[in-house]
């Protein structure tokens, strides 16, 4: 328990020599768990339940409760002591015998690579990472350390990956963008050359099923602690800042530039050449036209063509009234 309160910057009220040994929610608790609250509301019930421990806001007050540790941020410290208390499956620092490796590939101390893996030549792999079942990584890419790379994961040749990298299953980086030339005297489309790379920063996740393109002539970039949700596609030449959340469904075309900290909900549509400014929030279906410039740090942008929200609704109770003299 004290090592945990130390962990996450939080005061400990209570006995600190109780052993923790997962998380849960209030009322799934079992004895040994950890819980939290944000609401004053519900911090009777969790102090009620059956958890060993609660992670509580400022509005606790000491008395002869189970141990809790009270900090500013409930959730978040929560998120933290879950990652200090997760029991991963334990990995074997060992290459299956199934598994392919070019002999000029370099791996780094405790890697771990799974059955049916094909590692291609000139591949580097940092200390600590973890590759799964029949995932490919292709000729000259650069993975760091501690990564995770989930079963059927496919990383295409000449990317390079930071520390810490997580990527689930199904998902797809450095694939060709789409790009193509079309011939006015004939008609048909030619396909523009795809012969970048793709540069993915340090604590980046990429959700399952997910696709990133290497950008054409130059670099795809996904800065530092950027979260992709599952099902997301990224074109080529597109530049992710630090610390932005895309949600599931999301399609970004290519040229685009996505400011740190921005907030992108499910099934947005980017245009191509899009630039988003620091700290927007586009809601969920959103449409961005192309070439269109979204600032506003804060401001959540909504609906086709994305406007801030209050003018979004504004336009649609008037459509309202007119439906209604109608």
């Amino acid at each position: 328990m004290r090592e945990i309160a130390d962990w996450i910057g939080a005061r400990l009220f209570g006995d600190g020599s109780v052993e923790l040994r997962g998380i849960s929610s209030i009322a799934e608790a079992s004895p040994g768990d950890l819980v939290f609250v944000e609401d004053e509301r519900h911090l009777e019930r969790a102090l009620a339940s059956r958890a060993a421990a609660v992670i509580a806001g400022e509005f606790f007050r000491a008395g002869d409760w189970k141990p809790v540790l009270v900090c500013d941020q409930p959730r978040l410290a929560f998120a933290r002591a879950a990652q200090r208390l997760a029991t991963k499956r334990q990995r074997t620092a060992a290459v299956h015998p199934s598994a392919s490796l070019d002999p000029s590939a370099e791996c780094g101390a405790g890697v771990s690579i799974e059955e049916r893996v094909v590692i291609r030549e000139g591949v580097k792999i940092g200390q600590r990472t973890w590759i799964g079942a029949g995932s490919v990584i292709g000729a000259h890419a650069i993975l760091g350390e501690d990564c995770e790379l989930y079963p059927h994961v496919t990383v295409y040749p000449g990317v390079r990956m930071g520390n810490r990298v997580i990527a689930h299953s199904g998902a797809v980086l450095g694939s060709d963008g789409f790009g193509y030339v079309r011939d006015r005297s004939s008609g048909r489309q030619e396909k523009f050359p795809q012969v970048g790379r793709l540069e993915i920063g340090d604590d980046v996740e990429i959700g399952a099923n997910s696709t990133v393109a290497r950008g054409a002539l130059e670099v795809t970039r996904v800065g530092r602690g950027t979260k992709i949700d599952n099902l997301v596609h990224v074109g080529h030449n597109v530049e992710i800042g630090e610390d932005v959340v895309i949600a599931a469904q999301t399609g970004v075309s290519g040229s685009v530039e996505i400011g740190d900290d921005v907030v992108i909900g499910g099934q947005v549509g980017i245009g191509d050449h899009v630039r988003i400014e620091a700290g927007a929030i586009l809601g969920a279906q959103s449409g961005i036209p192309s070439k269109k410039v979204i600032r506003g740090r804060g401001v959540v942008f909504w609906g086709t063509p994305a406007r801030p929200i209050r003018e979004y609704l504004r336009e649609l109770a008037a459509l309202a009234r007119m439906a209604k003299r109608r």
